[in-house]
């Protein structure tokens, strides 16, 4: 047995609208040792993502709720400690789905090997990771942007959406994103290189947006829902594409919103205009990640690809970093350096 002690944040409670701190538990237990085939890890990184907020319901969902006194959910990328499997190695970084926790037991089976050489190892969990590929998979099978069009994306900063804008950029479109406050917007547009960028924040949203897309809109990537969506959705052309990867405004809901039946009319523009919205989650399109891989890389070492990380310290700091997550105060994408 080992004297390490393993560190975890359980799901104590489901939240009713927002999480709180009294929803997640802490508790320091005895780091298990690895079985056949199994490797010990040491969390180097915890990657949060909005994704989390469906998994600590039980409303009916694409994937099954964490469980009352589970670990929470999330990717990790982490260092083997100890390995009964001939894949790996003491020392070897590898990317996981091992929650939050600081230690970690994982089937080799589950596990894929990163070269810290090659890019800095969160990046796995961002731009060169589940992020990078929804946004790759998601604006490429489904929007399939071309070369004149213009793309919009909601929560244009963060890291699915700033790598919505320039894979589109990189394929022809015209980039236009949606974020919040100056310092995001600035981002967008300076470093990301999008062509226009609109603060969400603004009270003239709908004009501005207008205004930023003269000939229309052909692909959506949502990513929000919420108000946003009410004022894309009259801007969107003839047989425009609606790649639905989040709608992060709604997570906290509890029940329908006091508004107008707008359903009728939101099905008779999907007719008339023959729109195109389809909801996705990336792992449905497994079979693309080495292509992915492969051209994400490239985009990177060659400028094309810009990203930036928002890292917090220390495990302990993760509910309230996902917290500041689902209301828009990380700027980048979001991970907790667990350990060094």
């Amino acid at each position: 047995m080992t004297s390490e002690q393993n560190q975890r944040i359980l799901l104590a409670s489901r939240p009713e609208g927002r999480p709180t701190l009294d929803n997640f538990r802490i508790e320091t237990v005895p780091v298990a040792e690895p079985g056949e085939g199994e490797v010990l890890l040491q969390i180097l990184y915890l990657s949060l993502d909005p994704y989390m907020r469906g998994r600590m319901s039980n409303a009916r969902s694409y994937a099954q709720p964490v469980a009352i006194g589970d670990v929470m959910d999330g990717g990790t990328v982490g260092r083997v400690v100890r390995s009964r499997h001939p894949g790996f190695a003491e020392g070897d970084v590898v990317l996981s789905h091992s929650g939050w926790q600081s230690y970690a037991v994982a089937s080799g089976k589950a596990l894929r090997k990163l070269d810290p050489a090659a890019a800095p190892i969160s990046t796995a969990l961002g731009v060169l990771g589940m992020p990078g590929f929804t946004a790759y998979s998601g604006l490429l099978t489904i929007g399939k942007p071309k070369p004149g069009e213009t793309v919009v994306v909601a929560a244009a900063s963060g890291a699915v959406g700033s790598a919505v804008g320039q894979i589109a950029r990189i394929k022809g479109a015209r980039a236009v994103g949606i974020a919040g406050g100056p310092e995001k917007c600035a981002f967008v547009r300076d470093e990301l290189g999008f062509d226009a960028v609109v603060d969400h924040r603004s009270p003239n949203l709908a004009a501005e947006l207008a205004e930023a897309c003269p000939k229309g809109i052909d692909v959506y990537f949502e990513n929000v829902g919420g108000p946003i969506w009410g004022a894309v959705f009259p801007l969107l052309n003839m047989f425009a594409r609606v790649p639905v990867c989040g709608l992060i405004a709604q997570y906290n809901d509890t029940g329908p919103r006091p508004e107008p039946d707008r359903l009728p009319g939101f099905m008779r523009e999907v007719l008339s205009r023959s729109l195109l919205i389809r909801g996705f989650i990336q792992r449905e399109f497994a079979d693309q990640r080495p292509a992915f891989y492969e051209e994400m890389a490239g985009w990177i070492q060659s400028g094309r690809i810009r990203y930036r990380e928002d890292i917090v310290d220390g495990l302990e700091s993760a509910p309230e970093a996902f917290f500041g997550l689902l209301e828009g105060r990380n700027f980048g994408k979001l991970v907790v350096r667990v350990a060094t």
